[in-house]
């Protein structure tokens, strides 16, 4: 048996059976994950996958209970390698970090750079994407650390630490019909074509919700993943956007009109997010504690070790 057979069939079942797709993540090729599971299926006299014909159409009663192994076996093997190289040097390191666009680049500039002033040795790594691809990071342990928004669909594997709520803004054109009403309403901007979010990302959700309570149907003309992109068409007058706040900037978003819409969809929560079971360094805390400057280290590691073993109650943070 060989961890990387345990690391073929945990991203096999990870990536939906899809082998291919497995292969493109791990950087390998497709028949040689085919052939290292098929090995370990028969060194184990076990089948893990379930298969009509060469494709996989499931996984076993075993295979499940043999796959949460693996999974535990990688986390601790990379456990390992963080103790081994906090013992050598606790200052020196990589740190990944899994986000979206909009907290890259308007919510974590300031964090990341006093960060790195306190940790000049540690190499920083930001990897992009939606929430789906931002738990994937974590539950392949691309990333140590992801800021994201929290959803209702986070992976059970991953502990989430609520920093911070947001609420969506309305942006228009200078002197749009909008900017001259009392109080914006969701009849008002079902009038007009709408650029927002896509639905992968968190912040759609609330919008979509809102509309379909109101029983009010909208045209969405355009959607992307990231709100500078949005700003950008709505600065071409092609309709009228929705998009965090946090992603507003008073000095580069000159030429748009802000419009306040909180008293009109639920706010939604940045968080962040780690892997459960995963062993920590010190200066992943540390990164923790500047998003989060209420909290000390002391705290934080607290918090998540409790929402890892699911305690009767919290530990104080005081």
């Amino acid at each position: 048996m060989k961890l990387q057979q345990l690391r073929y069939i945990c991203e096999v079942a990870r990536r939906g059976l899809n082998v291919t797709t497995a292969a493109e993540r791990l950087f390998t090729a497709q028949s040689g994950i085919s052939t290292q599971i098929r090995l370990l299926e028969e060194e184990l006299s076990t089948q893990i996958f379930e298969r009509h014909g060469k494709r996989l159409t499931g996984v076993t009663q075993a295979g499940e209970t043999i796959i949460a192994m693996a999974e535990r076996i990688l986390t601790e093997t990379e456990n390992i390698r963080q103790v081994a190289q906090q013992l050598n040097d606790e200052t020196k390191g990589t740190l990944s970090i899994a986000t979206t666009h909009t907290q890259a680049y308007h919510a974590l500039p300031e964090v990341i750079a006093k960060f790195s002033e306190s940790f000049p040795d540690v190499k920083l790594r930001i990897h992009q994407g939606d929430a789906q691809q931002i738990y994937d990071m974590l539950l392949s342990r691309t990333a140590d650390v992801a800021v994201t928004t929290a959803t209702k669909n986070m992976p059970k594997e991953l502990v989430m630490l609520p920093y911070r709520e947001w609420h969506l803004a309305v942006i228009t054109p200078p002197g749009h019909p909008l900017t001259l009403e009392k109080e914006l309403s969701l009849e008002s901007l079902a009038k007009y074509p709408l650029i927002t979010y896509d639905h992968e990302v968190a912040g759609r959700t609330a919008i979509n919700q809102a509309f379909t309570d109101a029983g009010l149907l909208t045209n969405i003309a355009l959607t992307a993943l990231d709100s500078d992109i949005i700003k950008k068409y709505v600065k071409l007058d092609m309709g009228v956007g929705l998009i965090a706040e946090t992603a507003l900037d008073e000095k580069e978003d000159t030429g748009l009109e802000v419009l306040s819409a909180e008293h009109l969809f639920r706010p939604s929560t940045s968080c962040i997010c780690v892997h459960r079971g995963r062993h920590l360094r010190s200066y992943v805390y540390s990164f923790i504690t500047h998003i989060t400057p209420q909290l000390t280290d002391e705290a934080v590691e607290g918090i998540l070790r409790w929402e890892s073993t699911k305690g009767d109650a919290p530990p104080s943070s005081q």
